[in-house]
């Protein structure tokens, strides 16, 4: 079995940050390619969440005045964001010392902002120390060029699936193993977030290849 249809506690859909673009229709953007050749579309890593412990506790009103590009607004979120520009991430900072960094597109880029933020509180005067680094979630996506006929997927997969077009417009598709959440649009165009190592989405995508390819949707033609 590769799906299920329990929820992860911390739902990766939750840290899905994606270009509109990715809900869209791609009928007039590339042309279709046949689909034995799905196997050869690579997934590309779009996003990578992760977290570190500074170890103490930090004032946040401290950080907020101090550190450069810094917002804080207490009564709608109990955080301070920081933005850096190289790598480009940004960083949620909490009082406890907790840190969510988002906005990576590789594991390095992901160790190196976040010892760049451990940094920067350090320097505001707490002693804070790098640790305890995770990454949490991968979010990458790929077009396997051709459309996708979701309902089919849904009779046949229902027990790993859940597909409501009136509220989201793609399939949730979650698998077993690797875990990890696929979201598959009608368009071709496949998101799959949950992974905590790169080789997840390549598995992932794998296993949904074949399904895929079955519920392939010949265009009608005008």
């Amino acid at each position: 079995m590769i799906g299920a249809n329990n929820q992860d506690p911390l739902d990766p859909l939750g840290s899905l940050s994606l270009d509109t673009d990715l809900l869209m229709d791609s009928e007039t953007k590339k042309s279709e390619i046949p689909a034995e050749d799905i196997y050869h579309v690579e997934p590309h890593i779009q996003n990578i969440v992760s977290t570190i412990d500074l170890s103490c506790k930090v004032d946040l009103r401290t950080i907020a005045l101090h550190a450069r590009n810094a917002e804080y607004n207490p009564r709608r979120f109990a955080a301070v964001v920081i933005r850096i520009r190289e790598p480009r991430t940004t960083a949620l900072v909490f009082s406890s010392g907790k840190l969510v960094i988002t906005g990576s597109r590789t594991e390095h880029e992901a160790r190196l902002a976040a010892r760049k933020y451990a940094r920067i509180v350090q320097k505001l005067g707490f002693p804070a120390i790098f640790s305890n680094f995770r990454i949490q979630n991968i979010v990458a996506s790929c077009d396997v060029n051709f459309p996708i006929r979701l309902e089919g997927i849904l009779i046949e997969h229902g027990q790993f699936c859940s597909y409501e077009p009136e509220l989201f417009p793609g399939l949730i598709y979650r698998m077993v193993k690797p875990r990890v959440v696929l979201l598959i649009f009608v368009s071709g165009k496949v998101v799959l977030t949950g992974a905590k190592v790169r080789s997840e989405i390549m598995e992932a995508f794998l296993n949904i290849c074949p399904i895929l390819t079955k519920y392939k949707k010949e265009r009608t033609r005008v």
